[in-house]
């Protein structure tokens, strides 16, 4: 078992390690594991506080995002609130509309009755006249005639206007 030479390596590196931690081996390990040690903590505590900013700023967008949702909504409200008031405005002044052209057509019924009316009665006032004229010339003759005829005339007038 001594002469193999697996023993005798391993005697010779435990021997290495001995005289290298003698002569301060032991102490360049142990500062590089410290450093590295620190370099970790070092970028943990970076990788932290890149994280806290982050959040902190995802909290500061969401509020932002929040807030402009609540004035798009806010917009939206207003916007529909108008069209409503907007059509309502509409439909009541398309009912003026259409109730003052209706009193129009209306009134102008009325006075196209009146006037038809009116013509109606001139119409057969004038016929009434040219009959009785027509009737009493041929019954009357002379004088006479023309003076009753000129009376009448001017009577049947004066009551038809």
């Amino acid at each position: 078992m001594f002469l193999t030479a697996d023993f005798w390596v391993a005697i010779s590196f435990f021997i290495f390690i001995g005289i290298a931690l003698k002569y301060g081996a032991g102490k360049l390990v142990v500062d590089g594991l410290d450093k590295r040690t620190k370099q970790i903590a070092n970028d943990l505590a970076e990788a932290r506080r890149y994280r806290d900013e982050a959040e902190a700023l995802l909290k500061a967008y969401e509020a932002k995002r929040v807030a402009a949702e609540q004035e798009a909504q806010s917009i939206v409200d207003n916007a529909r609130a108008d069209a409503e008031r907007a059509a309502t405005e509409a439909h009541a002044r398309l009912t003026e509309f259409i109730a003052r052209r209706t009193a129009a057509a209306e009134a102008k019924i009325a006075q196209a009755e009146v006037q038809a009316a009116a013509d109606v009665r001139a119409a057969a006032a004038d016929a009434a006249v040219r009959a009785a004229e027509g009737i009493l010339r041929d019954s009357l003759k002379g004088k006479t005639a023309d003076r009753i005829f000129d009376e009448s005339l001017k009577e049947v007038r004066t009551q038809i206007h």
